[in-house]
């Protein structure tokens, strides 16, 4: 697959050009992606040690959505950490394509992931008496299956256009990433048909996913009023959770891809909440409003001191 491209690599501006804050930005984000990798780990190693929450499916899908947190977290943050110990940040070609095919791909089988999640929430609500027969764990491989075979269709498709573009004069990114937006405003070419491509399969995806998932939860919202006060307050703690972590992500997703595909400026600091903020709060937001991790972790924890 050959492109008309001159370009070699791409020179990116990441956050800030002061040194000072690249100092703090090192500091701060070194941080953030040990506390992410952690946070995520943790929740993986608790629900894979306590076979009694494995064996339910909410949770199988959380060690998932928490191992596509890790790794999606891996694929910006390390080189973004490293970029700020240097002046000049560069990234090559290739290497931004394979950034971009990540990004996309763990994102869009995340978004698969919190659909089924919110599925099997409306199952357990809806129909408590079926839910182990109905989300059995056949269905559950299935969704995890289509989970990666979404996000690689998602990803494939958005990349192979990307490849394609020629890129021949400016290779200055301002982002601290490789994204698409930002290609688009460097390729040597009209792209504004490919732009809104971008904006009908990214856009189309993130604005239909967090339509349906937040119709599912406002029907079990509303479906609660019926149900007696403890269920009510587990049922709520868990779809509070959800909805926090749809909002957090999708929302941003939104307000960069379902647009006209223009780049902005501050579409670096927008993209901090989906890239980063996300992935390190999941975690903590599942397990400090769940009685059951918090229970589980602490017995994780007593095994391994004893």
């Amino acid at each position: 697959m050959q492109n008309q491209s001159t370009v070699t690599e791409f020179i990116l501006l990441g956050l800030s050009q002061n040194p000072k804050i690249q100092k703090i930005v090192f500091i701060v984000f070194l941080f953030i992606y040990i506390a992410t990798i952690g946070g995520n780990m943790v929740v993986i190693v608790t629900i894979i040690c306590s076979p009694t929450l494995l064996e339910v499916p909410m949770y199988f899908f959380l060690v998932f959505l928490s191992f596509l947190d890790a790794c999606f977290s891996s694929v910006i943050m390390p080189k973004m950490i490293v970029d700020s110990l240097y002046e000049r940040k560069t990234i090559s070609f290739e290497g931004c394509m394979i950034q971009l095919f990540l990004e996309h791909f763990l994102a869009g089988a995340e978004v698969i992931i919190l659909t089924a999640m919110a599925y099997d929430r409306y199952v357990a609500i809806f129909k408590p008496l079926h839910y182990f027969s109905i989300m059995n764990w056949r269905l559950c491989r299935i969704l995890v299956m289509i989970a990666w075979t979404g996000g690689f269709l998602h990803s494939i498709t958005q990349i192979l256009f990307t490849f394609k573009l020629p890129f021949c004069g400016p290779n200055v990114i301002d982002h601290f990433m490789c994204d698409l937006y930002p290609l688009l405003k460097l390729a040597c070419t009209d792209t504004h048909i490919f732009g809104f491509l971008v904006a009908a399969n990214s856009g189309s995806i993130c604005i239909i996913i967090i339509s349906l998932l937040l119709v599912s939860y406002g029907a079990i919202l509303f479906s609660l009023r019926t149900h007696r006060s403890e269920g009510r307050r587990k049922a709520l703690s868990t779809c509070g959770s959800h909805i926090a972590v749809v909002v957090l992500f999708f929302a941003p997703c939104i307000f960069i891809y379902a647009r006209p595909p223009t780049a902005f400026s501050f579409d670096k600091m927008v993209a901090i909440f989906y890239t980063i903020l996300s992935p390190l709060l999941n975690p903590m937001i599942y397990t400090f409003r769940n009685k059951d991790i918090k229970n589980a972790m602490w017995k994780v924890w007593k095994r391994l001191i004893w």
